[in-house]
């Protein structure tokens, strides 16, 4: 069965050339030339994945990746013409996956659609054969449930998007070990090629926010500098 993706862009020369690379490689694929469109065909379909640019009539990008995110898990790549980490961190905050700045390789594009298209698919392997599987993991005052996909703090339930879950379930599954930013990035995002591992940075500072008491003075991922991150299992 085909894969299905949602390409919110309203520049068309930009969507019809996004779109020819995708049915080229055999996706279908349907366009919104505004975000209260693209809303719409979110609502009433299920994609695979979506395509989302940030500066969109009627609704922008952001506010249509957080209405993604309290609805689905689906993979969204957000695409912006600004340089500046500003909107990178803004959008993966709210739980985008990924990002690409214009210009970009049509081939590029499709090799990340792919890529999250089958990450977002193992996930999902993984979580069903975990349904039953009432085993936590606990690193001093986090809890992590699989099988739900819950994380607690204390006696606090924390909300994470998809990334940082995973992101905070490989720390925990290799406490005291010094992973790499590449490491990181090849098993969360699974794209060993096209390494952005500046979205690593980005989003261990949002996990940060949400797990730590003081996130300038991280008590469980820390920074083990000219090498990676570690999650401590003893203070």
């Amino acid at each position: 069965m085909k894969k299905r993706v949602l390409i919110v862009e309203d520049d068309a020369l930009i969507a019809n050339l996004e779109k020819d690379y995708l049915l080229a490689n055999d996706y279908d694929v349907d366009i919104a030339e505004d975000g209260n469109i693209g809303v719409q065909k979110f609502m009433e379909c299920n994609y695979d994945l979506i395509i989302l640019d940030v500066m969109l009539p009627g609704r922008d990008g952001f506010e249509i990746c957080r209405i993604v995110r309290s609805e689905r898990d689906t993979p969204i790549i957000m695409i912006t013409a600004r340089k500046e980490d500003i909107d990178k961190i803004r959008g993966l905050g709210l739980g985008a996956d990924d990002y690409m700045v214009k210009p970009f390789s049509p081939s590029e594009m499709v090799a990340r659609v792919k890529a999250h298209i089958s990450i977002h698919e193992r996930l999902k392997s993984s979580q069903v054969a975990r349904e039953d599987d009432l085993s936590e993991i606990c690193i001093r005052d986090i809890r992590i449930v699989p099988g739900s996909r819950r994380v607690f703090v204390g006696d606090k339930e924390i909300k994470l998007v998809n990334k940082e879950y995973e992101l905070l379930l490989f720390f925990a599954e290799n406490p005291d070990i010094v992973l790499s930013k590449d490491t990181i990035y090849n098993h969360v995002w699974g794209m060993e090629a096209m390494a952005e591992t500046s979205t690593v940075t980005v989003h261990i500072k949002r996990l940060r926010e949400k797990i730590e008491s003081n996130p300038a003075v991280p008590e469980y991922i820390e920074t083990v500098w000219g090498a990676g991150y570690r999650m401590k299992a003893d203070i």
